[in-house]
Order: C-alpha cells, then structure tokens, then sequence
C-alpha cells in the first residue's frame, strides 16, 4: 500500500479526456452512418444519465418491495436511482465480453419480486439484446437499454435503444457538452414533463462547456474575448448562489447547486434535477453537432490506437476488433501489470478511466469473477472526436512506453 508521500504525483491531463469543442465541432452533414439513440423515438434531454435512469425505473412503475437486476460490472452511479424508486439492487453476472450473462439472470427470477432490468452496451459496442427482450417478456419484466457508452450504433441491424421499453444516453460523453442524458423509448409515450433550470445552471453549463476548450489551446480568438468574464466567474458563482440561498431561507428549503453533481464525476443521484431539462447551450450543440463526423472520428480514432498498440506487451484489446455498427465511447485495454502502468500514466498527465474499479458495496469476484477481473485490469483511453492528430500521436507514445517499460521489470 502506498503511504500518502510515497503516491505517484498525477499530472493534469495532457489532452482532453472527454469531448470538447473547437472550430470544426459542428457541421459537416447531417446524416449519420450509424442510428443514433434520438431517432425515431420520444424524447426528453434531462441532466445526465442517472437521472434518466430514474425516470425510466418510475416509468416502469418500479416501487417499494421490487428488484431492480444491475449488472455486476458497473458504475455506482447506475444504483442510486433504484433506491430513489424505494426499490432494493440485485447484481447480475456478465461474461467476460460484458454480455449479460442470461442464465444468472434467468436464476434470479424466482421470487417474482424482479421488476426491471437494466442491460449496459459497455464502451459503446452494441450487445445482442433479443435474448433479453424475450425473457423479459416471458416473466413481465421491464427492460431498460443504458446506452451511456453508446449514443449511436446498431448490432444485426437493430439499432442501439430500439430493444428496451425505455433506454437512456449521456450526451456529455460523446458531445462537448457539461452536463446531459437523455430518457427515450420507441415503444412508449414519455408521461415526463421538464422545466429549465435556474439561469445559473444555464450560464454554469455554457461557461465550464467553453472553459473545458480553452484549457486545451481550442478557441483562442473567443477565450480572449471571454478573458474578463471568465475572470470574474468566481464573483458571479458566489452571487448566483447567495440569491439562490436566500430565496431558499425564505421559503424554508434546501437550496438546489447550480450544476448536478453528475458533471463533476460524482455517483450521488439528487432527485431535484429529475424535472430539470438539459441546458439550452447543450441543445443548441446536439442540434449543431454532426453525427457522420462523430462517428467517423472515433472509429478511426478506435482504429489508430489498436494499430499502435498491436504487439505492445502485456496487454489486449476487451474487443479483438471494433464491429461495423459500433461507434466507441472509450477503447478498453486489458493490462496484466494494470497499476504499475496505471500509475506510469498518471504521471505522465495521460487521461485514462477505470471503469468498474469501484462497484457497489458486496459486489467482488463471488458475485461475479468476470466483473472484477474487469474493473481490475481494464484501463480505457479516450477516442472522442475532439483530438487532434498530435494528440492522437501522443496518447499512442505515452501508452506504448508504458507498457513497454513495465514489462520490462521483473514483477
């Protein structure tokens, strides 16, 4: 165990973890080569994935005494949302591909007690959900389709949110967005009516949106524009937030942030954010955006990477190639030495995730040895459509010399 003197100092990312926007963000054509989770369905843009995921539970009529099943592999953030619903979490098995596991789930049906599923397309390759969708239907079971990795994409020609009776998405991981998630379904009206958010969420969601390009050398010609407001954000937050807080005083009830905590990488669910729609700067830039361009890049950007990292010691590819109908939200790498290297790349400012390092409280390898293998060893780097080729060239270097340089010392 590290003592706290003795911990890899991390450095700020080098280049953008997440989409952000720049110049050529936006146009480019409309038509995309893969659907996209918006089409042909009924929509409602809210804050973030975990509040979509709420909505659909209730939509469902998820209640008090009911099981929601969650895949063992997971982000914490997915369970909250089940407990706001009064409902208790099961965890299911998934298979070392992250494919629900459908005999684990068929098992744990026998107390009648399961009112919905949630299946995750991790990473943003669509799963075969037909299996599911049968069982689910069998037993009367609702399904919802979390496709926060995979806002486009379509597996046997079945696109991505068509299978469950309601499926989520989260903007802000394929759009250069702050804040986003989306609640659709092809199958069912949306009884959800949205209000906007308070104007400091709407100047918050704008502002960080902007910050998060000009901290990587995007929009120089505006940032110098913004340089006086910016500078002044800090004044502006505490006046927004005194106002909010007095108004709060006075009718006696806790005040509301300016943002969800979801945009800050949190796991909590607050449920006042469940009636909030996304800010109008994040809608403006869905509808701006182009789908064939965002697709395009990251599945070149997919692509680069596994060619760069093709013979790279001590590692492989979660998926040995990247389907025709699979638009990535991150590429997932296998790694044997996964915290020597991990901390190699922290050091050098490289942005990584380590999706599935922390699950729920009691889920470990015997709830499922394939969960936390995964959150063990898989280390993914971004392939968003916002990096430049110098970038690319460098992520590419950096992971390559770290592999490398660990599989040179004797474990």
């Amino acid at each position: 165990m590290h003592s706290t003197t003795d911990r890899p100092r991390a450095r700020r990312p080098r280049i953008p973890h997440v989409p952000i926007l720049s110049l050529d963000a936006c146009g480019g054509g409309r038509g995309g080569a893969l659907p996209s989770l918006l089409d042909g369905a009924d929509v409602r843009l809210v804050t973030s994935g975990r509040i979509a995921i709420g909505l659909a539970l209730r939509a469902l009529g998820v209640g008090a005494g009911d099981v929601v099943l969650v895949p063992a592999y997971h982000s914490p953030s997915m369970i909250p949302p089940a407990h706001w619903c009064g409902a208790e979490v099961a965890f299911y098995r998934v298979l070392p591909d992250t494919a629900p596991d459908l005999a684990d789930i068929e098992a744990k049906l026998g107390s009648g007690r399961v009112k919905a599923i949630i299946a995750t397309h991790f990473f943003g390759i669509p799963h075969d959900l037909a299996p599911l969708r049968a069982l689910c239907d069998r037993h009367g079971i609702g399904l919802v389709e979390d496709c926060a990795h995979a806002f486009f994409g379509a597996r046997d020609g079945v696109p991505v949110g068509s299978t469950g009776d309601y499926a989520i998405g989260s903007t802000m991981k394929f759009f250069p967005v702050y804040e986003g998630g989306c609640l659709v379904s092809r199958r069912h009206r949306l009884d959800v009516a949205l209000r906007g958010a308070s104007a400091g969420f709407e100047m918050k969601a704008a502002l960080n949106a902007l910050e998060a390009a000009f901290a990587h050398g995007r929009l120089p010609v505006l940032r110098v524009l913004l340089a006086l407001p910016l500078r002044l954000k800090g004044a502006l937050w505490n006046a927004v937030k005194a106002r909010g807080e007095s108004a709060g005083t006075a009718a006696g009830a806790p005040t509301a942030a300016l943002a969800p905590s979801s945009s800050d990488s949190s796991f909590e669910f607050d449920p006042r954010w469940t009636d909030k729609r996304s800010s109008r700067f994040s809608r403006a830039v869905l509808r701006l955006s182009s789908p064939t361009r965002i697709v395009a890049r990251r599945r070149r950007n997919y692509a680069e990477l596994q060619r760069a990292l093709d013979g790279a010691p001590g590692c492989r590819p979660l998926f040995p190639r990247l389907p025709d109908g699979a638009c990535p939200w991150m590429f997932p790498l296998l790694v044997d030495r996964p915290q020597a290297v991990a901390e190699a790349l922290q050091r050098a400012g490289v942005p990584m995730t380590r999706f599935g390092a922390t699950l729920w409280p009691g889920v470990d390898a015997s709830v499922c040895a394939n969960s936390a293998d995964l959150g063990r060893r898989l280390i993914a780097f971004p392939c968003h459509q916002a990096l430049t080729d110098a970038e690319r060239a460098w992520l590419h270097a950096q992971v390559r010399q770290a592999l490398e340089a660990c599989a040179a010392v004797p474990a």
